[in-house]
């Protein structure tokens, strides 16, 4: 036989409760009025095995209830959660199948919620919304359920306004670079690349061939200052290379070149 030594209030719901082997078991409220702990209580190894069983499983399923009380959560994410709790894997089964018994757990409106909300907040594109449902282990069926949310219309839209609000913080790079840099950005982010297109497409932006040619001469000038030991043709070739990678056009290059009349120096 077992007996309570000692029980004592913990934050919110449980108890700790003390038995004679000084031995310390955390048992909800409702626990410990169902097997009538109280200090002096004799409990039999069976009984004992009982409540320690039942502690695990109230524990897990309130940390569970806390975790999801915060924000939607998938089933992946809650048996993952209370995997790092240290919850056993038989409790584990028990309080997933409770929850979604209970409606706080269901990855098909998970799903749908998810993509409503990055559609409305963020500036992500239907493929990282559809990666990241992966990661949440969202089935397949309830992610392209959810994806049928984000229409056409709305990819354009989102990926027109990003790419408007990219273009803006671009600065000093030639036109071609900027437009691949958007380019990039978008494909980053998840969008196909017809929609990348029709976003680019959509800018007001063309080329202009005097801030182009002023952006060069810039570029230019940084280069000519690094290196004066190679000579001239190697130095010509060098900086020709590293302004064609700029996005700058062959003949605005060749101008520079002409310009600048490299020399021995």
């Amino acid at each position: 036989m077992y007996t309570v030594k000692s029980i004592r209030k913990l934050k919110g719901i449980f108890y700790q409760v003390v038995i004679d082997t000084d031995e310390k078991i955390k048992v909800s409220e409702d626990l410990l009025v169902r097997f009538r702990l109280l200090k002096g209580s004799e409990l039999t190894a069976e009984k004992l095995a009982e409540v320690k069983e039942q502690a695990s499983y109230d524990y897990g399923l309130q940390e569970a209830l806390n975790y999801i009380s915060y924000q939607l959560r998938t089933e992946k994410e809650t048996r993952t959660y209370l995997q790092k709790k240290e919850v056993p894997l038989e409790d584990r089964h028990k309080i997933v199948a409770r929850l979604k018994e209970l409606g706080v757990i269901n990855d098909q409106t998970y799903a749908k919620s998810y993509v409503r909300t990055q559609i409305r907040l963020s500036d992500k594109g239907p493929s990282s919304l559809r990666q990241q449902l992966i990661k949440k282990g969202v089935k397949e069926a309830f992610i392209s359920e959810a994806m049928e949310l984000y229409t056409p219309e709305l990819q354009a839209e989102i990926a027109g306004r990003t790419a408007a609000k990219g273009l803006k913080k671009i600065r000093g790079k030639s036109y071609r670079e900027t437009i691949q840099k958007l380019r990039l950005n978008l494909i980053k982010k998840g969008f196909n690349s017809d929609v990348v297109q029709q976003a680019i497409d959509q800018l007001d932006y063309e080329i202009d061939e005097t801030k182009e040619w002023e952006i060069l001469q810039k570029e230019g000038q940084k280069l000519l200052q690094k290196d004066h030991t190679k000579d001239l043709a190697k130095r010509k070739m060098k900086i020709k290379q590293k302004l064609y990678q700029k996005g700058f056009p062959t003949d605005l290059i060749q101008q520079f070149i002409d310009k600048e009349e490299l020399d021995e120096k």
